[in-house]
C-alpha cells in the first residue's frame, strides 16, 4: 500500500530522478508525489494541457488548408514551462516554434524539442550557438547579416543554414526597412551558404480595430516587399505576418505560415472570440495562518493597513517574488476564497500577502485562486493597468509549474 510503501523508505533511494507516477485517484499516489516534489513551495501555476491542446485546435480551425503554424514559446511559454509545452505542441506536429533568445532554443535542444526553432533576437556572440544546437536566427540588419555570413566564412561551416528575414513595416522595433532591401538582396545573392527559410514581420496593432487602416498598410507593404525578395533572390521561402490577433481580424493575412502565442495560452486578444477558448493557467496558494484584528489596528509594512472594524485577515504564501506584484496591495488586488472575493490589506511583501477573509469561511490550509477558472486574468490586468501578457511571464521560478490533463 502508499502507506507501507511511505514507511519502508525506498524513496530515499531517488536523486535528481524523472519519475513518472501512474494510478488511480483511491490510490492516494499524491502523498508519493508530495514527498518527491522538487519544490514545496505552497504557491503552484497549474497548467492544463487539454486546454492548450483546445486552443490550439480552435485557432487551427481558422486556418485555410495548407497554411503553417509557428508556435511562440518564448519567455518560459508565457510563463507557462517552455520544454513541457514544445514537447506537447511536438506531439501536435506544429510546423515551427519560435524563442526570443539562443538560450532559450538551446534548452529546448537539449531537452530533446527536435521541431524547427526560430530565434528572434540574435546577437553575434551567440551565432556558434545557433550552429552547434541546429537553430535558425532573425536576421534583422544589414550589419548583422554581414556579421552572419563572415562567422560562416571565418568558421568553414559546409551545410547550408537556414535564416529569417526580418522586414520592419511599421512597428519600428528590429527589421530591415524598405530601404535597406535592395543591399541585403545582394549580400544574398552572394553568399550561397545560407537559405531564406521565412521572411516575415510583425503587426503592431492587430488587436485594435482602430488602426486597421494601419494594420492593414503593414500587411500590404509586407507583400509587396516580400515579393521583392523572392523575385530577386530566387528562393521560395515562407511568408509570415499574422500573430495571434491577426488570424482572427486579418484571415487575408495569412500568407504561408501564421504565428500563434498568447492565443495559444487562453487570452485572446482582440476580445472578440474569447469564450472559443479555454482557461490554461491557474496560480494558487494557500492560506499560512488567520488572524483576529482589532479596529484601528494596522496590518503590514509601512502600516498603510488599518482596520476599519474588527476583522480577520488571512496571511497568504505569495508575494511580489512570485509575480503577485505590490501594486495590488491595500484593496487594489483581490483573491477567490472559497467562492469569495478577498481584497488585500496592507502592502504585498516579498514572500506573502495578507488578505480580508472577514465573513467568508476561510481555515487554514484553504487553497485561494490568484488567477484562473474563478477570477479571470483579465480582471488582475485591469487592476494593475496592464496586460495577461505580463502577469503571465512575471510568475516567479520558484513557483512550481503543475501540469495536467483533465
Amino acid at each position: 500500500s502508499v502507506t507501507e510503501f511511505l514507511k519502508s523508505n525506498q524513496l530515499k533511494t531517488f536523486e535528481s530522478e524523472l519519475i513518472l507516477i501512474k494510478g488511480a485517484r483511491n490510490f492516494g499516489f499524491e502523498q508519493i508525489v508530495g514527498r518527491l516534489l522538487q519544490r514545496v513551495h505552497g504557491t503552484v501555476f497549474e497548467i492544463n494541457l487539454d486546454a492548450i491542446t483546445h486552443n490550439l485546435n480552435y485557432y487551427k480551425s481558422l486556418l485555410k488548408k495548407g497554411t503553417k503554424l509557428m508556435v511562440m514559446v518564448k519567455a518560459s511559454a508565457y510563463g507557462s514551462g517552455s520544454t513541457e509545452i514544445a514537447s506537447l505542441l511536438q506531439y501536435h506536429l506544429v510546423d515551427y516554434l519560435s524563442v526570443a533568445y539562443t538560450d532559450e532554443g538551446a534548452e529546448l535542444r537539449e531537452n530533446g524539442i527536435e521541431l524547427p526553432i526560430m530565434v528572434l533576437n540574435v546577437q553575434p556572440d551567440s551565432f556558434r550557438k545557433i550552429i552547434d544546437h541546429k537553430l535558425e536566427p532573425e536576421i534583422f540588419s544589414i550589419s548583422l547579416l554581414r556579421s552572419f555570413l563572415q562567422f560562416l566564412q571565418n568558421e568553414e561551416i559546409s551545410e547550408t543554414i537556414a535564416i529569417h528575414l526580418k522586414i520592419d513595416t511599421g512597428m519600428n522595433r528590429l527589421g530591415f526597412k524598405e530601404g535597406d532591401v535592395d543591399e541585403m538582396i545582394e549580400l544574398l545573392k552572394d553568399n550561397k551558404s545560407v537559405r531564406i527559410a521565412s521572411i516575415f514581420s510583425h503587426l503592431a496593432a492587430a488587436d485594435d480595430k482602430k488602426h486597421q487602416k494601419f494594420t492593414k498598410a503593414q500587411i500590404s507593404s509586407f507583400g509587396r516587399i516580400s515579393e521583392k525578395i523572392i523575385e530577386k533572390t530566387g528562393q521560395s521561402p515562407l511568408r509570415h505576418i499574422a500573430n495571434s490577433s491577426g488570424i482572427i481580424r486579418y484571415p487575408e493575412a495569412s500568407f504561408d505560415m501564421v504565428r500563434l502565442g498568447i492565443g495559444l495560452y487562453g487570452v485572446e486578444a482582440t476580445g472578440t472570440r474569447q469564450e472559443a477558448l479555454e482557461t490554461v493557467g491557474t496560480l494558487k496558494t494557500t492560506i499560512s495562518q488567520i488572524k483576529h484584528v482589532k479596529k484601528g489596528e494596522t496590518i503590514g509594512y509601512g502600516r498603510v493597513g488599518v482596520a476599519d472594524r474588527n476583522m480577520q485577515t488571512a496571511t497568504i504564501a505569495i508575494g511580489y517574488a512570485d509575480g503577485f506584484d505590490r501594486r495590488l496591495s491595500n484593496g487594489k488586488g483581490k483573491v477567490w476564497v472559497n467562492g469569495t472575493l478577498c481584497p488585500t490589506i496592507g502592502n504585498v511583501c516579498m514572500d506573502m500577502t495578507m488578505i480580508d477573509v472577514t465573513g467568508s469561511n476561510a481555515q487554514e490550509g484553504d487553497v485561494v485562486e490568484i488567477f484562473g477558472r474563478n477570477l479571470p486574468i483579465f480582471e488582475v490586468a485591469r487592476n494593475l493597468d496592464t496586460i495577461p501578457y505580463e502577469i503571465l511571464t512575471k510568475i516567479g521560478q520558484r513557483v512550481k509549474r503543475v501540469f495536467y490533463k483533465e
